[in-house]
């Protein structure tokens, strides 16, 4: 008999949410591969966007690749550790970054409202950027680091923040049977 993994209501979630992302990559952990960041510093957004998506594509293409390895173990094929790399290698290549993350306004808005819950602060890091070399400079980069507040908030607050800043849209969202 055949088990049906997918879910039946909503879609597959995602390896990680954003909100553990952005907490464990501020305190300097460097989770799912990303660079280990000095937590005093903090990092700009883009960068933090960067390494997000980065991230979930090195997810996603580890989960493709142990579903193929399984597969060829099953049908008694010798996997090795050059091969399992060779395929994860070509599953890294195949994952589209438009597919394993949020668009990068969607990522200000979800970031603003963690200022506004007073969980990041700007540091008095600022660097000058510029669109490429034949344009004008662009908005500074201005490095973001977690507050005490942001430390102490717990799991269940940092994985919906929106509904932590707003307490009374999260009944109207949750799904009733």
């Amino acid at each position: 008999m055949a088990m049906e993994l997918r879910p039946k209501s909503g879609g597959f979630l995602r390896p990680f949410g954003c909100g553990w992302f952005i907490r464990e990559f501020l305190l300097g952990n460097g989770p799912e591969g990303a660079p280990r960041i000095n937590p005093e510093r903090g990092a700009p957004q883009a960068d933090i966007n960067y390494e997000y998506k980065e991230a979930l594509a090195r997810a996603t293409a580890r989960e493709r690749a142990e579903r193929i390895i399984s597969k060829q173990v099953v049908r008694g094929v010798d996997v090795t550790e050059e091969f399992a790399e060779e395929i994860y290698q070509k599953q890294l290549k195949k994952v589209s970054r438009k597919f394993t993350h949020m668009r990068y306004h969607s990522f200000l808005m979800y970031f603003g409202v963690l200022k506004r819950l007073g969980w990041v602060e700007p540091t008095s890091e600022v660097e000058r950027s510029t669109y490429q070399e034949k344009y004008s400079t662009g908005p500074d980069r201005i490095y973001y680091r977690l507050t005490t507040v942001g430390c102490s908030a717990d799991d269940h607050s940092w994985a919906n923040p929106l509904f932590t800043l707003y307490p009374e849209i999260g009944p109207s969202h949750i799904k009733r049977r």
